[in-house]
């Protein structure tokens, strides 16, 4: 495609009326000004001028500035004698907590990258990721040292919370430039195997100085950490706020999927600044909120966000959008209520020291209103992906439109459109890429791998309503193939949010003229087409027989076995949230929310149903809807 440099719309001269300037202007601030404030040096900062303020707190633990830099010194040090440097990739793998700070920005401070790994992912997976960035340390605990896969590297063992690690109150931070790497974070690929994106420390100052223009974060605010390590925006969540001397908190596993006891534990903690993936931003923005919350920024962003905040809330809603590849935001706009709800909220303008082009297929700019592709360019933009030089010249092209020479731009599959006030609007992707639940996925990554699965020939992954996955499979009429048996196939490469919640056997899957599938010919998931396993128990009991239609309508599905795993079917914790909800109003009886995951059965479920009720000595025949 020819790229068309006259064509380029400016996004400087597109004002966006009624919107705070810190959101809705495009700054650019001079290179020099950031290269002096990268993140090491600024929480440096932070230590020698708020030594006992408070910086992070998990676990019922609580550590000070001085704390933090201390162990993060000492950390550095341990890795430095250990042969780690500038161009060094660490590991972390560790769980939710202060450790994972410590370790990420000791490796830092040694003059490494940090790489998230996710203690659930399958250890091929792991060991691909691995051997891919050439690590050479991985920092654990002993708990997580049985899931690594063995190799080359060293394990640097401590406990999760970074108690155990060594003051290093003497160690000089390794001087690191402007284009060396601060993290490297995996995502999805289409060629059955992860991708590694490199972001440099450009990429991550630029985001931590728009943060703090545009949020005005302060010593005086509490923050929260609620993303997975591995996905991208536990970056912005821990080092923009740390850079401005705020307090990050770690809400318990069970909160962190629950709207309702994240919502509490956010008044209990006081919290002043979060970040929700957009599927729990939209479940909190449901709920009631007292007007005395501490709450006054909630940002969301890694899907799309379908719903306007209601009239009345205590704090102020704001929507992003960003690749892994541009350092994790790169529009942004605060969404305000809405009574018509057509509408859906728009990603805003770009940030700091970022440029979008929206291009047409000829490479030229459209004119507002008219789809396109989305471009991005400018000191977002990561180095490229990790050993794959094909792939980067198909995806990181020369910014035709900068008037600086050597400028990349980030082609990134999404389309968007211009509004009327000069914001962007999302307008869905140019290929097959799925985002569930802010997870980007490939579904030719699973096809690939699913293909490889002896019994089958070929495979199709579709999206189930932005929260599951399809697989559509062609298979002989002879192979015995299982629900059960092919999730296990995949989930010895895949992480858990890629593996498909329902199969579907097809004898081929059906073609278009051109010989690609023709999905508009596949069919519907039904109990005649989807591939269960050797037994189906029905339902043997009223109470049974409710939970299963309970679990039949959040699901989508037409028929639930009573033995069925919710989480196999394609739950999750927000839809668990509402089987919590249900099995209240149908019941009576109140479930803890982690009896989803101790008692995924309608079978189970039922039990532990049936014991509360005679507990209570409430009738146990299900009320009627």
């Amino acid at each position: 495609m020819k790229i068309h440099a006259h064509d380029s719309v400016s996004n400087d001269l597109l004002a966006i009326p009624g919107v705070p300037a810190s959101l809705s202007a495009t700054r650019t601030v001079h290179t020099q000004e950031l290269a002096a404030t990268f993140l090491t040096q600024r929480i440096a900062e932070k230590a020698a001028t708020h030594t006992g303020a408070l910086a992070l707190s998990s676990r019922g633990r609580s550590y000070t500035y001085a704390e933090l830099e201390a162990k993060a010194n000492g950390l550095a040090a341990t890795l430095q004698s250990r042969g780690v440097g500038v161009g060094s990739v660490v590991g972390v793998c560790l769980e939710s907590g202060s450790g994972m700070v410590f370790a990420a920005l000791g490796a830092m401070k040694a003059g490494a990258a940090y790489l998230p790994l996710e203690p659930e992912y399958p250890t091929d997976r792991l060991r691909y990721m691995l051997a891919d960035a050439s690590v050479r340390v991985i920092v654990t605990s002993a708990a997580m040292v049985s899931r690594l896969p063995a190799g080359s590297w060293q394990l640097l063992i401590m406990d999760d919370e970074g108690a155990t690690l060594p003051s290093g109150d003497r160690f000089t931070p390794v001087a690191v430039n402007k284009d060396d790497l601060a993290y490297v974070v995996y995502t999805s690929g289409s060629t059955g195997r992860p991708k590694g994106v490199q972001i440099t420390h450009s990429g991550l100052t630029n985001l931590i100085a728009w943060h703090l223009h545009a949020f005005q974060t302060s010593p005086a605010d509490r923050t929260s950490q609620i993303a997975s390590f591995g996905f991208d925006a536990a970056v912005w969540e821990i080092w923009p706020n740390l850079a401005a001397g705020a307090s990050v908190h770690f809400p318990s596993a069970t909160q962190r999927i629950s709207p309702q006891l994240l919502r509490d534990w956010f008044l209990e903690q006081k919290i002043t600044v979060a970040f929700a993936p957009t599927p729990l931003a939209e479940a909190l923005l449901r709920l009631d909120w007292p007007d005395h919350a501490s709450l006054r920024l909630l940002l969301t962003g890694g899907d799309t966000l379908h719903s306007h905040p209601p009239a009345g809330l205590p704090f102020v809603l704001v929507n992003n959008y960003g690749p892994t590849e541009c350092t994790v935001v790169a529009t942004s706009a605060e969404v305000l209520p809405s009574s018509d709800a057509t509408l859906l909220p728009p990603i805003g303008r770009p940030i700091d020291n970022l440029r979008v082009h929206i291009l047409d297929e000829e490479g030229r700019a459209v004119t507002p209103g008219q789809v396109g592709e989305l471009y991005i360019a400018g000191a977002g933009v990561a180095r490229g992906y990790l050993n794959q030089p094909q792939l980067d010249a198909e995806k990181f092209l020369p910014d035709v439109f900068s008037p600086v020479s050597g400028q990349r731009m980030y082609r990134t599959g999404d389309l968007g459109r211009y509004l009327p006030d000069g914001q962007i609007a999302f307008a869905g992707r140019v290929d097959d890429q799925i985002k569930i639940r802010g997870f980007r996925i490939e579904p030719d990554e699973i096809a690939a791998i699913l293909n490889q699965h002896p019994e089958i020939d070929s495979s199709i992954i579709l999206a189930r309503d932005h929260s599951s996955l399809i697989a559509y499979v062609a298979a002989d009429p002879g192979a015995e193939l299982t629900h059960q048996g092919l999730q296990t196939h995949l989930r010895k490469t895949l992480p858990e949010y890629m593996i498909p919640s329902v199969f579907v056997r097809l004898e081929a899957l059906p073609l278009g003229e051109t010989g690609k599938v023709d999905r508009s010919a596949l069919p519907e998931p039904s109990i005649g087409n989807m591939i269960g396993d050797q037994t189906r128990t029905l339902p043997q009991s009223a109470i049974e027989f409710r939970v299963v239609e309970i679990l039949s309508e959040l699901l989508s599905l037409a028929h639930v076995s009573v033995q069925d795993n919710f989480f196999f079917l394609g739950g999750h914790s927000l839809l668990g949230t509402q089987l919590i909800s249900r099995v209240r109003d149908s019941f009576g009886v109140e479930l803890p929310l982690r009896s989803v995951f101790d008692l995924p059965t309608a079978e189970q479920l039922s039990t532990e149903i049936e014991r509360l009720l005679q507990h209570s000595a409430l009738p146990t025949q299900a009320s009627a809807d």
